[in-house]
């Protein structure tokens, strides 16, 4: 493999705590040196040398939330499909979730899955598996044979199980296994509704998710990991007493982690307007309070990671009335530089925004990269952090559309990515 050498860039990697000017050098598919002392190594012999000057080296993004549609939902997003469009948003390991048809429950699913990835992927993809067979919340899966075949975790997707007693079984299981849930928590009968509860939704004429709906699973949730002392996710959280919830439960020392989609970072309720049902997801959009305590949680580590809970739907399923819009919106490509507004908008240091975007995921699913430290497989990108561009549907790799971002004008762009040392996206 081509040696590759970025000179005079700026080197963002949490897991050292680095943030300085430097040199990369990538050989074999590794990071041979990333830093400002890699100036002293020389270029080797026959390199290609790129000039980083005024960009960004940073670990490639761990993105641990997307849905994918094969098997099954092939004309929403395959397994390539979504790895082009990881690449182009600078995502170098993905985490696709359960739900599909079939569900990733059986041992050969997962398999199928690495072997499409293995076959057709730009970027490493990691399949979780479902906790319950069929997503059905009544029969656990074989978590032991699961992980094996190469499951990074169990969750049941889209879905939130209510039978307690279940749920603490799969958690005493997975903590035996050394295993990671990671749950949606929404309560299924206090989610009838399709936008966050509140005088907004009233004047629309919509039914109300009310707060509670997420507050309550998370809560029960909490006290089962602190019963089992399992390794719990929170999938992905939305209210500020949701973040209260969880930092109590860690400092209660509880073996929690959890994340939040970057919608609800950067959006709130009113963003629904006139029912634009790109903007019914889940959770729903809350309200602005909520999404600057999300914001302050992220600051302070309460919240770990940042999710783009990519869901593609086809044209057929979101251009309807809202309240029979799928819900869900694609995420991948644009993760990165709507992250960005909040570190121009000096509300998240960069180093802590990706560490929630790339090394904190990889470290909480025990995934390699995350890290451009010597040694580790050479997945980093190239970004130019002040770069205006404009979010369009025929910009979008992905074969769905329905971005919730489209038409924003964002700062921040991807230059390169690299996968294992091979550039995988070039802009």
């Amino acid at each position: 493999m081509t040696t590759t050498v970025f000179t005079d860039a700026r080197i963002v990697d949490p897991s050292r705590s680095l943030d300085e000017i430097g040199t990369v050098i990538v050989a074999d598919g590794k990071i041979q040196a990333a830093g400002a002392s890699a100036r002293n190594q020389g270029i080797p012999e026959g390199a290609d040398v790129i000039d980083a000057r005024g960009k960004t080296i940073m670990p490639g993004l761990v993105d641990a939330r997307v849905f994918v549609g094969e098997p099954g939902g092939e004309h929403r997003e395959t397994i390539a499909s979504a790895g082009r469009a990881a690449a182009a948003g600078g995502v170098t390991s993905i985490i696709t979730m359960p739900d599909t048809d079939p569900v990733i429950d059986d041992v050969a699913l997962v398999e199928f899955v690495l072997r499409a990835a293995r076959d057709h992927a730009a970027v490493n993809v990691y399949p979780s598996a479902a906790i319950t067979r069929g997503l059905k919340g009544q029969e656990m899966t074989e978590f032991g044979l699961l992980g094996q075949a190469g499951a990074v975790a169990f969750t049941d997707g889209r879905h939130t199980i209510s039978d307690s007693s279940l749920l603490r079984r799969a958690m005493t299981y997975a903590r035996d296994f050394g295993a990671v849930i990671a749950h949606e928590t929404a309560d299924p009968y206090l989610s009838g509704g399709v936008m966050n509860e509140g005088l907004y939704a009233s004047w629309l004429g919509l039914g109300g998710i009310p707060r509670e709906a997420e507050i309550i699973p998370l809560e029960r949730d909490l006290r089962l990991a602190r019963l089992t002392q399992a390794n719990y996710h929170a999938a992905k959280i939305s209210t500020a007493v949701s973040a209260d919830v969880v930092s109590r439960a860690k400092q209660d020392g509880a073996l929690v982690t959890a994340g939040v989609a970057i919608h609800s970072l950067a959006l709130n309720e009113h963003d629904v307007g006139e029912y634009r049902t790109f903007f019914r997801l889940a959770p729903p959009l809350r309200t602005e309070d909520d999404r600057l305590a999300m914001i302050e949680a992220l600051k302070t580590g309460t919240l770990d990671i940042i999710v783009s809970s990519h869901d593609p739907q086809d044209v057929d399923t979101k251009r309807l009335p809202f309240a029979d819009a799928a819900i869900g919106a694609v995420g991948l490509e644009t993760l990165l530089a709507v992250g960005l507004r909040l570190h121009h908008n000096d509300q998240v240091p960069l180093l802590r925004l990706v560490d929630a975007l790339s090394t904190a995921p990889a470290k909480i699913f025990d995934l390699p990269g995350g890290t451009l430290k010597p040694g580790a497989p050479a997945d980093l990108i190239l970004v130019d952090l002040d770069h205006p561009w404009v979010v369009t549907e025929t910009d979008l790799h992905s074969r769905s559309k329905n971005s919730c971002f489209e038409g924003a004008r964002l700062q921040g762009k991807v230059l390169q990515t690299m996968v294992a040392g091979r550039t995988v996206f070039s802009h």
